[in-house]
């Protein structure tokens, strides 16, 4: 797993799928709220006056020189519930970018969210 010191230096780099074709820029990080480690980024795509940001687990990336390789397919990233690039994603919405991927949602006890920006 990439370290949050490693990937924050990845902010506006190119993101990539398995394959190498290009999904987008790396926007933000955001972390397990239960383990405060990096879990998925938000990738800003789009054409240049209508850009929205997608979300992407961080499971299986790996830094290179200007790029951050991500596990998914560039197809099923762009599929992926998104947010404007201005916006915060609702917590009602935060299950469904999971389901996207077929990850576990797990809030916290009294309903937190599971993810947090940094």
């Amino acid at each position: 797993m990439i370290q949050m010191a490693d990937i924050r230096e990845w902010r506006t780099h190119d993101v990539v799928d398995t394959r190498g074709h290009r999904i987008g820029d790396l926007e933000a990080i955001y972390v397990d709220t239960s383990t405060d480690q990096p879990f998925m980024a938000t990738v800003r795509v789009g054409l240049p006056t209508r850009h929205r940001l997608v979300f992407v687990p961080l499971d299986g990336a790996t830094a290179g020189p200007g790029y951050v390789k991500v596990a998914h397919d560039k197809a099923l990233v762009k599929q992926c519930p998104s947010i404007g690039t201005d916006d915060v994603l609702p917590a009602e919405d935060e299950e469904a970018v999971f389901r996207h991927y077929d990850l576990p949602y797990e809030p916290g006890a009294n309903g937190e969210r599971q993810l947090a920006r940094r």
